[in-house]
C-alpha cells in the first residue's frame, strides 16, 4: 500500500496540534534495581546505604502446562481467530446442522445431543444450532437452557466442542446456542 504525502494545509494543522501536546505524568513509580533501598529523603552525597542482598532463591522451573481443557462460556473463544470469532458470535457462520431438544428430559437430552454432536462432527460440519428452549415462566430458566452450556464442559463433550454462544434473534436468541465443532484431525 502507497502513502500520500500530506499537503502543506495538513502539515501546518499537525504543527498547530502538536505545539499543545505535553508529555502525560507517569501514574506508577519507577522501578527500583534490586538491593538498593528508597528512602523518603535523599541520603547527602557520599553515604548512600545499600540494602543487603537478599540470597538467591533457587530457580524454580515453570509449572507444566495444564492439559486440562480451558472452561468453556458464553462467548469464549480460544483456538479461533478474531475474525471467525466474530462471524460465529454474530451467527454469521452457516448452520449446518441443528438439534431441538424441547420436551426430552435432562438424560435423554444430554444423550441425544452427546451423539447429535459427534456425527455432526463425523460429517466435517463446523457450525451447529442447539435449541434447548427459554424455559417455562419468565422468572425461572429453563432446565436445559443451564444444563447443556454444563454438559459442553464435561469430558465426553470437550473433544467435539471447541465453542459455543447464544443465538441471535432470529434463531432462537437465548433458548438456542451456536456450538462450534472441531475439525476432524487425520
Amino acid at each position: 500500500m502507497s502513502r500520500r504525502k500530506p499537503s502543506p494545509e495538513e502539515l501546518e494543522l499537525w504543527r498547530h496540534v502538536a505545539k499543545g501536546v505535553r508529555p502525560m505524568k507517569r501514574s506508577r513509580p519507577k522501578p527500583q534495581p534490586i538491593g538498593i533501598v528508597a528512602t523518603t529523603a535523599p541520603a547527602p552525597p557520599g553515604k548512600v546505604k545499600k540494602a543487603k542482598a537478599a540470597p538467591p532463591s533457587p530457580a524454580k522451573p515453570p509449572a507444566p502446562p495444564s492439559n486440562r481443557p480451558h472452561h468453556l462460556t458464553h462467548g469464549l473463544s480460544h483456538g479461533i481467530d478474531r475474525r471467525q470469532a466474530e462471524r460465529f458470535r454474530k451467527g454469521k457462520l452457516e448452520i449446518e446442522g441443528k438439534i431441538d431438544l424441547h420436551g426430552r428430559t435432562q438424560q435423554a437430552a444430554h444423550d441425544d445431543l452427546l451423539s447429535f454432536l459427534r456425527r455432526a462432527r463425523d460429517h466435517g460440519k463446523r457450525c451447529v444450532l442447539v435449541v434447548t428452549g427459554k424455559g417455562m415462566t419468565t422468572s425461572k430458566v429453563g432446565i436445559l437452557r443451564q444444563a447443556v452450556p454444563r454438559w459442553l464442559n464435561e469430558p465426553g463433550f470437550r473433544s467435539l466442542v471447541l465453542a459455543f454462544d447464544y443465538a441471535e434473534p432470529q434463531h432462537g436468541g437465548e433458548g438456542a446456542l451456536y456450538v462450534l465443532l472441531k475439525r476432524v484431525r487425520e
